[in-house]
């Protein structure tokens, strides 16, 4: 198994489509990835910020001319009177022209005892960015005019801030900088950590099993000394050896360059992040990293044993690949518990924790639980595999057919024949 398991890393790091995929992109993808998104949103930010709202006014309250003075000096409105109907107006916004209708119009009821009072009601384009913007930068304008102008009203009145407030809200957040960070890494790396493990494991799997077909090396091997137990043992800790470095490389990555990512963003909100890993999570963490590669390994060893060609083991090894990210996917709200049933559940249990790993959470019971099945699972799957290493249409490459046409004719069929009551 020792020489075995040698041979197969070497032959890896010589292989320049492995190093790529299991060393290389772990490493650069997704700090990219997260580099190019984060700065297409600064941009985007920024082109939104700059740009000038064209905005038309109905009509002008003559009681309030400091509101039409605030809208005419800022820097990023462009006023017009309105020249048409408010239908046309709204053709003219939904056709891009315009971005924003505003109309102050008096109120009724109640409302109308305050003196001076109105109602504003602006008409926009939700689905376009450049009208949003606009709603949002009248909304702000207003809403600033209107806490100034009932201030100086109450002022006139004799009437103290206090009185017609009537309350406030005020927020304080008792999570640290490092718990936040914390927080947000616990809610990013899982995902990426699995999609990783899981490329890692790709084309390593492929190779170790259809690539030998490919290089007609599977028979040769097959003839030697060592045992097909072996022989599968050594291949599987080959490939869970570079899904296990994939997936924790590509956290490293994504720790280092987190916080230099986020800090543009950061820093226009004022606020501050410690992206720092709790020391008791970096033994759980690896615990996870070793237990699924060696799942999402067994596996597609498994699917890609029937493969005769390198092609043939990709389309086969695909749809385990995308069972393994779909739930993962559906995992990531902020409310899920790492609860006991979830620890029954492959790959599943292992993404949760390593997600309140990152966060500082530790519970012990559920992640025992989640330790034992990962190993029950990955033991099924060996054995399995070595199970259908014993028939030789399949060493070979002569059977034609998929893991799940095999279990369908060599597994259920046969257990069907030995249930089966004998007749004479």
């Amino acid at each position: 198994m020792r020489i075995l398991y040698l041979r197969e890393m070497r032959s890896a790091f010589r292989e320049k489509t492995i190093v790529i995929n299991s060393i290389l992109i772990p490493i650069f993808l997704y700090p990219f990835l997260m580099w190019a998104a984060f700065t297409g949103l600064m941009f985007v930010m920024g082109q939104t910020e700059g740009f000038q709202s064209r905005v038309t006014v109905a009509e002008w309250p003559k009681s309030h001319p400091a509101l039409r003075l605030k809208l005419e000096h800022h820097e990023q409105m462009e006023l017009s009177e309105a020249k048409e109907t408010p239908a046309a107006s709204e053709q003219a916004i939904k056709e891009g022209r315009l971005d924003a209708l505003m109309e102050l119009l008096p109120t009724t009821n109640a409302a109308a005892a305050l003196p001076g009072n109105f109602e504003a009601r602006i008409t926009y384009d939700q689905s376009r960015e450049r009208s949003t913007e606009a709603q949002r930068r009248l909304t702000e304008i207003i809403d600033e005019y209107r806490g100034e102008w009932l201030k100086r009203d109450a002022k006139r009145r004799g009437v103290p801030a206090a009185a017609w407030q009537g309350f406030t809200v005020a927020t304080r957040n008792v999570a640290s900088t490092r718990q936040m960070g914390s927080f947000i890494l616990g809610m990013v790396a899982p995902i990426i950590f699995v999609v990783m493990v899981a490329i890692g494991c790709f084309y390593p799997a492929v190779d170790a099993t259809a690539g030998e077909r490919e290089r007609n090396t599977w028979e040769t091997l097959m003839s030697s000394a060592a045992s097909r137990l072996n022989i599968v043992t050594a291949k599987y800790l080959y490939v869970a050896s570079l899904g296990g470095l994939a997936g924790i490389l590509n956290l490293l990555a994504v720790m280092l360059t987190l916080k230099p990512i986020f800090a543009p963003l950061l820093a226009q909100t004022g606020r501050t992040l410690q992206f720092t890993i709790p020391l008791a999570a970096f033994p759980v963490t690896l615990v996870a990293a070793v237990l699924l590669a060696g799942f999402v390994a067994a596996g597609m060893m498994l699917f890609a044993s029937f493969a005769r060609t390198f092609k043939e083991g990709q389309a086969m090894i695909t749809p385990f690949y995308m069972l393994v990210l779909i739930p993962v996917v559906f995992l990531q709200a902020p409310g899920l518990q790492f609860s006991l049933p979830l620890a029954l559940v492959p790959i599943v249990n292992l993404t949760l924790m390593v997600r309140e790993a990152l966060s500082g959470v530790f519970h012990w019971l559920p992640m025992g639980i989640a330790f034992v099945v990962s190993l029950v699972a990955i033991g099924l799957c060996l054995r399995l595999a070595t199970f259908i290493l014993t028939f030789e249409d399949v060493v070979t490459g002569a059977y034609s057919g998929s893991l799940v046409k095999f279990l369908q004719q060599r597994v259920l069929k046969a257990a069907a024949r030995k249930t089966a009551p004998s007749t004479r």
